[in-house]
């Protein structure tokens, strides 16, 4: 028997074939397009989603049916001893309280990790939690360990249009409308619970300089390591990669000697809230054992 099994949810950014690769089980979101269930990237690719989202179909976002949560963690438990559960950010989903809850009834078994992430930073708390188990550590003190370390993150995202943070009543119309008369493109940013605002550009050369900046601030104010040395780096995007690998190009020249080690997909649970063309970078610090 296997000691620890590790899930997360498609919000992680990791495919179904990444998953196997990993050795970890992925938790496919679902989304409701014109009262239809889709699950994320089983029946709904990222290309059928942004061809629904920019077809003004009514999408809206849901979370893993308890069943499906269950289900999972039952099979798992017949070959692993353990189980730690990482999903998607409790300030931006009710995922990460339900499956605590549900876990109330498996004697210690399931360690549900409040982590604060999503997309790329979500993605490495996987990874970490993977080299914690290689290194003997338990469910439990893999959990501790994720939520002591869940603000050594940063996203930063610039939106492209503001239409779809109008459309899901996050921008008042009279904003929205002044914003697209002024070209604005706004830059948003994850750090714990929420997508909150950060700056506005009036042009997305703009926009990227300052994501680039914010993140090379966090690197010397909040981590304490200027250069990044102890830092990953990540791009995310949505729908455009090629302007993702060129932003990819200017991030690694900001920041000599340092290399963005993924460029991913933002997740469809973000898109969906900020739409295609969106950029962003973001960062987390490398794992660190006594």
């Amino acid at each position: 028997m296997g000691k620890i099994a590790v899930i997360t949810d498609s919000n992680s950014g990791i495919t179904q074939e990444q998953a196997k690769a990993y050795g970890i089980h992925v938790l496919p979101m679902p989304f409701f397009i014109n009262g239809e269930t889709y699950f994320e990237d089983i029946s709904l690719t990222q290309e059928q989603f942004y061809e629904r989202l920019e077809g003004n179909d009514d999408i809206s976002t849901s979370m893993p049916a308890v069943g499906s949560v269950t289900d999972l963690w039952d099979e798992l438990l017949q070959e692993y001893e353990e189980i730690v559960h990482i999903p998607m950010s409790s300030g931006l989903s009710s995922s990460f309280e339900t499956a605590l809850m549900l876990s109330q009834e498996y004697d210690g078994k399931v360690q549900v990790v409040n982590n604060q992430r999503i997309s790329v930073t979500q993605r490495q708390s996987v990874e970490d939690a993977l080299e914690l188990a290689k290194r003997g550590r338990s469910a439990k003190e893999i959990k501790d360990y994720l939520e002591e370390t869940k603000y050594d993150s940063s996203i930063y995202i610039m939106v492209d249009t503001l239409y779809y943070l109008k459309k899901g009543g996050r921008l008042t119309p009279a904003a929205a409308a002044l914003g697209t008369l002024l070209k604005l493109k706004p830059v948003l940013q994850i750090q714990g619970e929420k997508l909150d605002s950060y700056a506005k550009a009036r042009t997305v050369k703009q926009a990227r300089s300052i994501m680039i900046e914010a993140i090379k601030s966090d690197f010397a104010k909040r981590f304490g390591d200027a250069a990044g040395e102890n830092m990953h780096i990540f791009v995310a995007y949505s729908k455009n990669k090629e302007a993702a690998l060129d932003f990819k190009a200017q991030v690694e020249e900001a920041i000599p000697g340092r290399k963005v080690e993924v460029v991913d997909p933002l997740s469809l649970s973000v898109a969906c809230h900020i739409g295609p063309g969106s950029l962003a970078v973001a960062c987390a610090k490398k794992l660190v054992l006594e």
